[in-house]
């Protein structure tokens, strides 16, 4: 059985450890602002890659886990030498100007997402969502170099209609369309050990969306082909909220309540990691079989904690409220009983950090 270890448990020296095969149940991963919730996930994520051979993809919106593959000066030798002779793989958005772009191909999406992306519904935009259905039946005679002129001078008032759309949103022009170049799609399926998408420098504020919902629904797709990965959504809350608003928020919120519900004997198991559980919608936490919480003082959110996770004792959970940053509650499948953790030391560079007050 390959352990994982992830620091001390709290009061001893005992090592504490989660157990690698569990992670094939959903986890919920939560901790309050300033508790090391990040800091924490990336010493379970390096131990991850470690010791396993789990491919892991990290939806990174602060660029918190974009040097995954780089060692801290501190690390031992044979530790260092193993993390970079990893296969890690981190593409950027593109105002960062760093590394791999990470671009998707607006033509891969299925129709549903299309729509989502132009705002199209199906019955107040009949017309345009029907001509969408017509031509993704045609599409290859369609490229994204080609895509907009050929809506635009065809004799169709349908196609011309679809073209001012999409022209009017401006869609075609944010930077995550791929336009030829290679796709996040296309590295995943490669499956390296660890594929990082930094989401945070993109303009508009559906771009880092419709990244994950294409990367997600391509895995969806292809999930006949079980091949497991873990898919670690950091600040899940911007995923999957309760009440998502836009249309491309529903959809991403639709794909990942069907992967909770659905994905795991496919071998797509998820690591939702955020601040508080009421601001995930709850027919994906109520999936969650692993839960690693830290400091969590809002009753509310306790209360619910309770509810949600009651193979973690009330008494424990209660408990977080008085954590120091560090420390940890664990509890579900991946260990034999809950048990208070003061995690260790981060193996690699953490890439995102607070900005400091400025100080005379």
């Amino acid at each position: 059985m390959t352990q994982l270890p992830i620091g001390t448990v709290f009061g001893t020296t005992e090592p504490a450890e989660l157990n690698a095969a569990k992670l094939n149940r959903h986890t919920f991963w939560c901790g309050q602002s300033g508790s090391g919730k990040t800091y924490a996930l990336g010493v379970l994520l390096e131990q991850v890659l470690l010791r396993t051979e789990l491919p892991i993809l990290v939806l990174d919106p602060n660029a918190d886990f974009v040097r995954l593959g780089e060692p801290r000066a501190e690390t031992d030798a044979a530790t260092a030498a193993a993390l970079r002779g990893l296969d890690v793989r981190v593409l950027h958005s593109t105002q960062r100007d760093v590394g791999e772009a990470l671009k998707v191909r607006f033509l891969g999406l299925s129709v549903p997402s299309k729509a989502a992306v132009l705002r199209l519904d199906p019955i107040a935009d009949a017309e345009e969502y029907n001509m969408l259905l017509r031509i993704n039946r045609f599409a290859e005679g369609f490229d994204e170099s080609t895509y907009m002129s050929t809506l635009r001078e065809s004799s169709n008032p349908a196609q011309v209609q679809l073209a001012m759309r999409i022209e009017n949103l401006q869609v075609m022009e944010w930077d995550v369309w791929s336009r030829g170049a290679l796709a996040a799609t296309d590295v995943i399926a490669e499956r390296p050990r660890a594929t990082v998408l930094d989401l945070g420098g993109f303009t508009h504020p559906s771009e880092p969306k419709a990244a994950a919902l294409a990367v997600l629904e391509q895995l969806w797709v292809r999930r006949e082909e079980r091949r497991p990965i873990l898919i670690v959504i950091d600040e899940a809350h911007n995923i999957c909220p309760p009440n998502p608003q836009s249309p491309v928020e529903r959809a991403l919120t639709a794909l990942v309540q069907l992967i909770a519900a659905e994905g795991r004997k496919f071998g797509l198991w998820l690591l939702l990691s955020t601040q508080r559980p009421t601001k995930i919608h709850p027919n994906v936490l109520s999936q969650c079989d692993n839960l690693g919480l830290m400091r969590m003082n809002s009753p509310r959110d306790l209360l619910e904690l309770s509810e949600v996770f009651g193979y973690a004792p009330e008494a424990m959970v209660q408990a977080s409220s008085s954590f120091v940053q560090g420390r940890a509650l664990f509890a579900g499948g991946f260990l034999a009983e809950p048990a208070f953790v003061q995690m260790g030391p981060r193996l690699t560079i953490e890439g995102g950090a607070d900005v400091r007050v400025p100080l005379s």
